[in-house]
C-alpha cells in the first residue's frame, strides 16, 4: 500500500506515504510549510513543461518553505510505466529535480492511494471526484489544509500568486 491514514484523517499530516526507495513518510514532516502535490508521469506530453516549471517553483520558494511532492502514476495512457528507480534516475538527471518523488501510486479507483482520496474530498465543482490526467496539482497550506485543485493542463507557473500568498510573499 503506497499510502496510509488513520481512520479519520483531518489534514494530509495524517498520512504516511512511500518515498520512492519504499521508506515510510510520514507527512507531518510537513509541517508548516507549502505543499504542491503533483500525480506525474515521465511519457506524457506534458512532461517537459510541467517539471521545468515544478523545478522553478521549488527552487525559487522551497528557502520560504515550498515542497513540491510528486506522485508517478501510471493511470493514465500508460505514461509512467517505469520502476521506481527508472522514475527517480528520469527526473533527477533529465531534470535534475530536487523535490521529493514518491512511490508510484493508483490516484482514481478502487485502488486509489488513501492520499488521494482525501485529497479528492473537497467540493471541487466541474472537476468531481476523479482525477482526469497526468499533471493534477492540489495546493495545500502551512497546516495541511487542501485550499485548491488545478487542473493537468495549469502550468505550474501560473499558479505562483496563489503559492506566495500562502508563503506569505507579496
Amino acid at each position: 500500500m503506497a499510502t496510509q491514514a488513520s481512520n479519520h484523517p483531518e489534514s494530509i499530516y495524517d498520512f504516511t506515504v512511500k518515498d520512492a526507495m519504499g521508506n515510510d513518510i510520514n507527512l507531518s514532516i510537513f509541517k508548516g510549510k507549502v505543499l504542491l502535490i503533483v500525480n506525474v508521469a515521465s511519457r506524457c506530453g506534458m512532461t517537459n513543461s510541467n517539471y521545468v516549471e515544478l523545478n522553478q517553483l521549488y527552487e525559487k520558494y522551497k528557502e520560504h518553505g515550498l515542497e513540491v511532492l510528486a506522485f508517478p502514476c501510471n493511470q493514465f495512457g500508460d505514461e509512467e510505466p517505469g520502476s521506481n528507480d527508472e522514475i527517480k534516475d528520469f527526473v533527477c538527471s533529465r531534470f535534475k529535480s530536487e523535490f521529493p518523488i514518491f512511490d508510484k501510486i493508483e490516484v482514481n479507483g478502487n485502488n486509489s492511494a488513501p492520499l488521494y482520496k482525501f485529497l479528492k474530498l473537497g467540493k471541487w465543482g466541474i472537476f468531481g471526484d476523479d482525477i482526469q490526467w497526468n499533471f493534477a496539482k492540489f495546493l495545500i497550506d502551512k497546516n495541511g489544509n487542501v485550499v485548491d485543485r488545478y487542473y493537468p493542463t495549469t502550468p505550474p507557473l501560473s499558479i505562483e500568486h496563489d503559492i506566495k500568498k500562502l508563503l506569505g510573499i507579496s
